[in-house]
């Protein structure tokens, strides 16, 4: 049941839309195929993306408005329905980049069991209206075999994935003796995605393969773009409890 849900849902939508992409670049390029899927997914995706962004950008300014609940001597639950009421008021998601990274991983993992089995377009896999490409090329722009492992590609990803954690809103650091354990803890994985998951992303992307690699990249560039540009654009109304 599961195996048919994920072959319909992700596997076989991303075998074709691969193979219709590989048939029209020029020269049957994978990894141009690959970078035009990365940015269809992203541009489908952006709606989510842009709430996240802003979500956690409020959550940045909202940050003396929670530190007003924790020192007004309230009790756990009446902090808890303040806190809440505030995110609500604001229109504030705490969970939303969470969200977003969980939807991406499945196309990951789709897109890793698509090389796993080969560039194979036969076996009735494709849709009746996608013919299968003539001529695939997996050496992308004539340089990186993204059918195997890539060094390249995989530090380029990790610098991308620092890239993308140095322009997200920073959350304020705490205060050593008044900060409270949340905003420890939101400093502390700041510092882990900027610091230390680079390191891990080029680490799996050198460790599968240098198409995954490319999409990470791909994937991480137009999230800095995003990024870089809601900062221009950002004009947020905090209301106060």
């Amino acid at each position: 049941m599961l195996s048919n849900i994920w072959d319909i849902v992700l596997y076989k939508p991303l075998v074709n839309i691969l193979a219709f992409l590989i048939s029209i670049v020029p020269g049957g390029d994978v990894g141009v195929a690959i970078i035009v899927l990365t940015i269809l997914v992203k541009v489908i995706l952006y709606p989510l993306s842009q709430r996240a962004i802003v979500s956690q950008a409020k959550m940045n300014m909202l940050a003396p408005e929670l530190n007003k609940i924790k020192a007004s001597g309230a009790s756990k639950e009446e902090q808890a329905k303040l806190t809440f009421e505030l995110y609500k008021t604001n229109k504030t998601n705490p969970f939303s980049g969470c969200l977003l990274i969980l939807i991406q991983i499945p196309i990951i993992f789709a897109l890793y069991y698509v090389f796993l089995k080969g560039m194979k377009f036969d076996n009735g896999i494709l849709y009746s209206f996608i013919k299968a490409p003539e001529h695939i090329n997996m050496l992308f722009l004539g340089f990186f075999d993204i059918g195997g492992k890539s060094l390249i590609l995989a530090i380029l990803a990790g610098f991308s994935q620092y890239l993308q954690a140095h322009f997200m809103p920073q959350p304020a650091k705490p205060k050593e003796k008044t900060g409270s354990f949340q905003e420890s803890f939101a400093h502390s994985m700041q510092m882990q995605m900027k610091y230390i998951f680079p390191f891990l992303v080029a680490f799996i992307a050198y460790s599968v393969s240098g198409a995954i690699a490319l999409y990470w990249l791909t994937s991480n560039v137009f999230a800095v773009g995003q990024q870089i540009y809601a900062n221009k654009k950002k004009h947020l109304d905090i209301t106060p409890q």
